[in-house]
């Protein structure tokens, strides 16, 4: 891939056109990290790239940015440019090409993002103090960082997620900048909230990035309900690691390579508790029902962040059931079969999991349900039902109401094992409906 990008941007100053590697690709190359993609910048226009090479297309036409395909990669290839007159935290009201690939850095997000490698000199060219930054572990703005800010208010997520994802500090300026205009952030629409929040919970220091939207203003702002879990007392014996967001924290902190389901789960699964936290005469700390408010919070938060329909169920599914686990050895045979066959029993499982681990790291249920799928494998799935709707009305019954409550009652006995035959269900079932309870 670094091989196919250097041989584009040769094409491109072969013909007179400056450019260069760029970006991320140039950034994680000089920390030792195996870059995920490599981004070129170049003084040629995009009908000049386009022009030698026939096969690009536009992608990002109002930024003037192609995408390039070559020696079996794609790359994108902006023009360099610069941006003026923001209007709205969000989008330039002004763009204009540059010829000069200095003017281009300087109008960038962080200086070690700044950065271009000129593969024909073969050197890393530095126009903001990015190197000097990378030695330092530093995360600072490209110039004014109120200023930066102010252009794009997305840009504050996007420091938190470099500092935590790179494990570099935040500068001084570049904070305070932050933790001034935190409260831009509710302007942002859901969409780009949901990708770099999920982007943040997903990657290396998920528990480190939410802390530090915490520390910083921005979890206030577009999630006030994550952002009340601070000094949300819990009782200590059942809960001796704190509050209610350190719990959170230390549940996000065990988190081995999540999917966005996961972590959404475990940052949501206590939401409800802020809301229906009380205590009673003798000291004891309750939260009566704080999973079904938490679900019911979960869900308005999802539409916010605009999840998809398939994400937002599995996600309101596993904070509603979250408390169910603690009562699993307990449960009759059939309940238990119906949650183990759950399509989100693994997602529910390992939220469970975490959930002990974030406190009191009692893991008898989580054990009890791996022997129990160990020796009988088969209940990751449930049976065919012996009887169905069809054959109560096969047996002369008029369908109505009761149908289902006696199709029920009749489907928990059998995964309880108590018919050897379909014969014998269908006459239990014959025998219940004609009951007047």
């Amino acid at each position: 891939m670094f091989e196919a990008a250097t041989e584009v941007v040769r094409v491109l100053r072969r013909h007179g056109f400056d450019g260069g590697i760029v970006g991320g690709g140039v950034r994680d190359s000089l920390l030792g990290r195996a870059p995920a993609d490599f981004d070129i910048v170049t003084v040629a226009r995009p009908e000049e790239t386009a022009a030698l090479f026939p096969d690009c297309r536009m992608v990002g036409a109002s930024f003037g940015v192609s995408l390039v395909r070559h020696g079996g990669f794609e790359f994108e290839v902006a023009a360099a440019r610069q941006e003026r007159f923001y209007l709205d935290g969000r989008h330039p009201g002004e763009v204009k090409y540059t010829r000069d690939l200095v003017e281009d850095m300087q109008r960038r997000d962080f200086t070690v993002n700044a950065l271009w490698y000129d593969p024909v000199d073969g050197v890393v060219r530095d126009a903001v103090g990015g190197i000097d930054d990378l030695e330092r572990g530093v995360l600072r703005t490209v110039g004014d960082p109120m200023e930066r800010f102010n252009e794009d208010y997305l840009r504050m997520l996007r420091a938190v997620r470099f500092a935590t994802r790179l494990r570099f500090r935040l500068d001084p300026a570049t904070e305070r900048a932050i933790c001034a205009l935190a409260a831009k952030c509710a302007e942002l629409t859901g969409e780009r909230l949901r990708v770099e929040v999920t982007s943040m919970l997903t990657g290396p220091d998920p528990a480190g990035a939410v802390r530090m939207l915490e520390r910083t203003g921005i979890l206030g702002a577009i999630l006030p309900e994550i952002a009340a879990m601070p000094g949300v007392e819990q009782p200590p014996e059942y809960h001796p690691e704190g509050d209610v967001f350190v719990h959170t924290t230390l549940m996000l902190e065990h988190m081995v390579r999540p999917d966005p389901l996961l972590a959404w789960s475990v940052l949501l699964h206590d939401v409800g508790k802020p809301l229906t936290r009380s205590v009673e005469p003798s000291g004891r700390i309750r939260f009566f029902e704080h999973e079904t408010r938490g679900a019911e919070m979960t869900g308005a938060i999802l539409d916010r962040f605009r999840f998809s329909a398939a994400d937002r169920e599995a996600i309101v599914h596993a904070v509603r059931n979250h408390m169910r686990f603690s009562s699993v050895p307990l449960m009759k045979q059939a309940k238990r079969r119906k949650l183990i066959s759950d399509p989100n029993f693994s997602l529910e499982l390992e939220l469970h999991r975490l959930d002990c681990i974030g406190c009191h790291g009692m893991l008898d249920v989580f054990v009890f349900l791996l022997d129990l799928l160990d020796a009988e494998p088969e209940l990751r799935e449930l049976p065919e039902p012996f009887v169905r709707g069809r054959d109560l009305v096969e047996a002369g019954l008029r369908p109505g109401p009761r149908f289902r409550k006696v199709l029920d009652k009749v489907f928990d006995r059998q995964l309880a094992g108590e018919f050897a035959t379909r014969e014998e269900a269908l006459k239990t079932a014959l025998r219940l409906f004609s009951r007047k309870d």
